[in-house]
């Protein structure tokens, strides 16, 4: 949506809201509703403000120690919110509301640079520096509950109804169980620009996924978040729940795949060469991949953000614990797929609840590294990576935090005020994990001790 069209439809009163948002640590949507005409006449020029604890909250928006940017002592003073026009969309599941992003600035007008959109821009840069962009698409499963969000919330998320009470992995019929919510969402998408690819069914109960076209990788983190927020908006208002959480119970967990190439600048498939017959992997290509693997682990926070998504990796859960890659190769953590144009690595770590502005920046920062310094690949792995005596994704928030705050390549690359921020936001996840009493403990406990 140009801001020509918009300024036409408040003025028509078509639109009369204007949502403005940005991503917090979490990968959540925050921010304000404009009125329509105040947006056109002050925001749009100069921005909005927000209160910084925004970007250092937990996910209960408690302030916490800790954080550098943020503080009591600080007095929790404002930043800048500036609109990115060319995210500007309609939302059609809000009657007369449309949404853009902003990127977050400090008032004096530099770069917040803990704020995910600005970690993944840094990235994004630094790759077209080096002659190349990347092309990303994020697959996000999530499990949908008869419950609403409220009634969810009041049986302290115990014994809810899942709309399939059965495996429907690519069912037909127990999509169409569901199809008028998954249709609201899909076509609410596509009227928000979104390029809508399909719907299937997945393996838990009540387990779907909606598909996206790929896109570069600002515009694909984008369209993940809005996506996300506006999934969730749509099942309340259908009187549905649903979560993205990784694992929401023993079963399988909610992933969220990313596949990522690098191409060239001019869209050039840097990445590919058909001569090898093998793979169809350039040297480029392999590098990529190579820098994925050695840099995988002290990146893990980045891709599983939460206590909770650590119990996705389980053996044989189609969820990955080996850091291997293979061609097509669903027990590796590192898929190849794809030929010519289509050449794409599939990293399968990532759960429902990553931020995919971190989880992108990770990828394209491993990757350009191993470019840089010309890694060479191991050969690809060959058969059920789960009983292989490969290195293991980390089986704790403990140590993945304890990688990602050790490791000297992080702090150059991402720099140490970023590397220190989410090392905090790990460290307040896991005080909180650590002073809960769980039904787990309970049951196991209060009769028997």
């Amino acid at each position: 949506m140009t801001v020509e069209e918009l300024r036409s439809e408040i003025g028509s009163g078509a639109i009369d809201t204007v949502v403005i948002a940005m991503t917090d640590m979490q990968g959540r949507l925050v921010g304000k509703r404009v009125h329509g005409q105040y947006f056109l006449d002050e925001v749009l020029k100069h921005g909005t403000e927000g209160c910084n604890y925004l970007l250092a909250a937990d996910i209960d928006m408690n302030t916490v120690a800790g954080y550098e940017m943020s503080s009591w002592e600080r007095g929790y003073a404002d930043f800048a919110m500036i609109p990115d026009i060319s995210t500007l969309r309609r939302i059609p599941w809000q009657p007369g509301a449309a949404m853009l992003l902003a990127d977050v600035q400090w008032l004096d007008g530099t770069d917040v640079v803990a704020s995910p959109r600005q970690i993944l821009r840094k990235q994004v840069k630094a790759l077209a520096d080096a002659g190349m962009q990347a092309m990303v698409g994020t697959e996000l499963e999530f499990v949908v509950y008869h419950d609403t969000y409220e009634e969810a919330w009041m049986k302290a998320y115990r014994d809810l109804t899942p709309v399939n009470l059965y495996n429907v992995d690519y069912s037909i019929m127990g999509g169409s169980r569901i199809e008028p919510l998954l249709r609201t969402i899909r076509m609410g998408m596509s009227g928000a620009g979104m390029t809508v690819e399909s719907v299937k069914g997945e393996c838990n109960f009540g387990q779907h996924e909606i598909a996206f076209k790929y896109g570069d990788a600002l515009s694909n983190c984008d369209n993940h978040v809005i996506y996300k927020n506006g999934a969730k908006e749509i099942a309340a208002q259908e009187g549905y729940a649903l979560t993205f959480m990784a694992k929401p119970n023993q079963k399988e967990g909610n992933s969220s795949h990313i596949h990522c190439s690098f191409r060239g600048l001019d869209g050039s498939m840097v990445m590919a060469d058909e001569s090898d017959k093998e793979q169809g992997l350039s040297d480029v290509g392999r590098s990529f991949i190579a820098g994925q693997i050695a840099h995988l682990k002290e990146i893990s926070l980045l891709f599983a953000p939460n206590i909770n998504s650590y119990k996705r990796y389980v053996p044989g859960s189609f969820a990955p614990t080996a850091i291997r890659w293979g061609r097509d190769n669903r027990t590796c953590a590192l898929r190849l797929v794809g030929h010519g144009q289509s050449l794409r690595l599939e990293n399968r770590v990532p759960g429902g609840d990553v931020n995919p502005y971190l989880a992108v920046a990770g990828i394209i920062a491993a990757g350009l590294d191993g470019i840089n310094r010309k890694l060479k690949l191991e050969d690809a792995f060959q058969g059920n990576a789960y009983d292989s005596d490969s290195e293991r994704v980390p089986s704790s928030m403990l140590e993945a935090q304890k990688l990602w705050s050790e490791s000297a390549w992080v702090k150059s690359v991402f720099g140490a005020e970023v590397q220190a921020h989410y090392t905090n936001m790990a460290q307040v996840e896991l005080d909180a994990y650590g002073k809960a009493v769980t039904d787990w403990e309970l049951f196991r406990n209060f009769e028997r001790f």
